[in-house]
């Protein structure tokens, strides 16, 4: 096959991932504040897809970390093939479908890892990949930045009900509780959530995208993504975005515990933070786990909250087989790649047909912003109702009680 036709095969491949990337994505920033009824879910996604792209511009460390990190490429090192990357491609996307479709937040990054590394394992060798740069900069945050995530929410979410709290000075007992500007100042934090998300994620299919323009010869080894390569991507991701993965936002808004107010406050103050902190140091941050941390962390921080360990558990499953999953599909796509152009051919054929008949099975029990999360019933339990209101329930009741 053409060097040519095989990149820019790749190349919109991987833009294709970085749009199911955006729609698997969505629910990290926007879950919370649609489930507490603080922003609608179309304008949700519309805000979350402008900053996503936004994003994508304001920083490329981590796409760094992915072109000239894991795979050994360049001098002293092996020479990766626009094949094996569409192979990593295949794995990454066929296992965000899989997880798409049954609402789970796993990570699109370790798909996109696993995929990838699984392949050059397989087309070109163990020794392909750098395992101190894995751990480093994938496998130990993985570990460390969700428990982090989830400490910080649980410490704002107490300090956050601890300082709204009001009591009654004569009798000590507690008054009504004057908390809906978190509902407000959730638009900030989740906003803040959707810039950070376009600082990391959207730079990974730009690291892929510049990975296999050195593996073809067009572009320097070492050097960063082209201003081309971010545009698309940016743009890619943002589209992805406003498609809305309306499937785990129902997990991440309302299937893991029921999110007020002041935890989505909290808990998204944390994940922005953790995000952009990760993408200042080049870390290829899992934004799903981060939020999903968060999220709990938050749930346990309210008293009273329940936190559905049961969905925690099955997120946590996700999590633990993302990359050996992307990394067995990537690894069986590489070796029928390496037949030739007839197995590439297949490849990108089965691939397809599998994408599809996931799309196409999910419209038979369709979630969408109208579906998604009760938001009427979950805005209507963080209203307060006005004194005026009381006032006249109050004579209402008087007037039944004279008759």
């Amino acid at each position: 096959m053409e060097i040519t036709v095989m990149v820019a095969l790749v190349i919109s491949l991987a833009l294709f991932f970085d749009f199911t990337n955006g729609f698997h994505d969505t629910a990290n920033a926007m879950a919370t504040p649609i489930a507490t009824g603080a922003i609608k879910p179309k304008t949700a996604v519309a805000l979350a897809a402008v900053l996503n792209l936004v994003g994508a511009f304001l920083s490329t460390e981590v796409a760094k970390t992915v072109s000239g990190g894991i795979i050994k490429e360049g001098s002293g090192g092996v020479q990766i093939t626009p094949e094996i990357i569409f192979a990593g491609l295949m794995g990454a996307i066929l296992w965000n479908m899989i997880t798409w479709l049954k609402g789970l937040p796993s990570s699109s990054s370790h798909a996109l890892f696993g995929g990838l590394i699984g392949a050059a394992i397989a087309g070109i060798g163990i020794h392909s990949v750098n395992f101190e740069t894995l751990l480093q900069k994938v496998i130990l945050p993985a570990i460390f930045a969700p428990i982090i995530a989830g400490g910080v929410a649980y410490l704002c979410t107490r300090l956050a009900y601890a300082l709204t709290s009001r009591h009654d000075p004569e009798t000590g007992s507690k008054l009504t509780q004057k908390r809906g500007g978190f509902r407000t100042g959730q638009i900030f934090t989740s906003s803040l959530v959707a810039l950070a998300h376009g600082t990391n994620d959207a730079q990974k299919t730009m690291g892929i995208i510049t990975l296999v323009l050195i593996s073809a010869g067009t572009q320097q080894a070492g050097t960063g993504p082209q201003f081309w390569v971010i545009t698309a991507c940016a743009l890619a991701i943002a589209v992805g975005t406003y498609a809305g993965g309306w499937r785990i936002i129902r997990t991440m808004g309302s299937g893991l515990t029921d999110v007020k107010p002041a935890q989505g406050f909290a808990a998204e103050t944390s994940t922005a933070s953790a995000i952009l902190a990760s993408s200042h140091l080049g870390f290829a941050l899992s934004t799903t786990q981060v939020a999903s941390g968060s999220v709990i962390g938050s749930g346990l921080g309210r008293r009273g909250t329940t936190v559905r360990w049961g969905t925690a558990g099955r997120i946590a499953v996700g999590w633990l087989f993302t990359l050996p999953a992307a990394g067995i599909m990537g690894a069986l796509t590489a070796m029928l790649v390496g037949i030739g152009v007839v197995g590439v051919v297949i490849a990108a054929v089965a691939g397809t047909a599998a994408v599809l008949y996931m799309f196409f099975h999910s419209r038979k029990s369709h979630v969408g912003h109208h579906n998604a999360v009760e938001v009427e019933e979950a805005g209507q339990a963080v209203q307060f109702r006005k004194k005026k209101a009381i006032a006249v329930r109050r004579g209402i009741n008087k007037t039944k009680d004279g008759q």
